[in-house]
């Protein structure tokens, strides 16, 4: 009856998600690789787990292909620096123990200097 039961829940949770392109994961020596994909097949987000914790860099892309978030996890926490890219605007948010410990933002029209 346990067993009817859970393929009677994953048949309803298969059907709710049908329109969705499942996930796809790939053994990659001691880690999984992870595809998420936006409704559309579009790749959304790509990452990896060991030990079914987030571990290594992540990357989120736009539903036109462009990379628009860029991170690092070590057990499941978020570690040194992550990249957000939003139109004109880029910011860095460094981690330490999993809290935000700085976040610099740049916009297209921000002047440099350079030392020559």
């Amino acid at each position: 009856m346990k067993k009817l039961l859970a393929i009677a829940c994953l048949l309803a949770v298969s059907l709710v998600q049908a329109q969705d392109k499942e996930p796809t994961y790939e053994a990659v020596g001691d880690l999984v690789k992870a595809t998420y994909y936006y409704e559309d097949g579009t790749v959304h987000k790509q990452g990896f787990f060991k030990d079914l914790k987030l571990t290594g860099q992540w990357t989120e892309f736009d539903k036109q292909g462009n990379k628009i978030a860029v991170g690092y996890y070590k057990g499941g926490k978020k570690v040194g620096t992550w990249f957000q890219w939003k139109k004109n605007i880029l910011r860095q948010i460094n981690y330490e123990n999993n809290v935000i410990a700085s976040v610099s933002t740049w916009k297209e029209d921000t002047k440099v200097a350079v030392n020559k």
